[in-house]
């Protein structure tokens, strides 16, 4: 077997690099859109913010079935009250249907806001609920964590993910 001298190795070797990095950057140019149906910009904080502001008018209407609406076929909805995972419009239909009877009016406290791109992104942070008991008429306060991952998908945006948690302390 004959040897090459090192140097000849060393270009061989770097030649077989370059070659194999000029084609996965030829390949990445030519990948497409990240997502189906990109919008091309992103997203500001304020229309993100504004998700949940609809979210909550939807609850407003008392119809479980136009709160689901606002969410994707395949979400999942771990919600406040209730152990149950939720994961499918049956089911958040299901959840919404018990929890609209305490007549919640939900606000933010504190929100953190995160774009990932164009068709996604993340709302963060504490919420309360104000429930009104059907029986009695007596309200109480619930003050939670939350969690909405939103997608827009088919130039909609959809929740995807959904959670909710009573404060441990609270």
């Amino acid at each position: 077997m004959t040897r090459r001298p090192i140097t000849k190795r060393v270009a061989v070797v770097a030649a077989g690099a370059l070659v194999a990095v000029g084609t996965f950057a030829a390949g990445v140019g030519v990948a497409g859109p990240e997502k189906e149906g990109s919008s091309g910009k992103k997203p500001t904080k304020a229309e993100i913010a504004a998700l949940f502001d609809g979210w909550n008018a939807a609850l407003q209407t008392r119809d479980p079935e136009t709160v689901t609406e606002r969410y994707a076929d395949d979400a999942v909805l771990l919600p406040t009250v209730s152990n149950k995972v939720r994961t499918d419009h049956a089911g958040i239909e299901d959840y919404f249907e018990h929890f609209l009877l305490n007549k919640p009016v939900g606000k933010k406290i504190e929100t953190h806001i995160n774009i990932l791109d164009n068709n996604s992104a993340l709302d963060t942070g504490v919420y309360e609920f104000t429930l009104t008991d059907p029986d009695t008429g007596a309200k109480r306060l619930v003050e939670a964590r939350y969690t909405y991952e939103y997608e827009k998908r088919n130039g909609e945006w959809k929740i995807v993910n959904h959670h909710s948690s009573a404060m441990p302390e609270g």
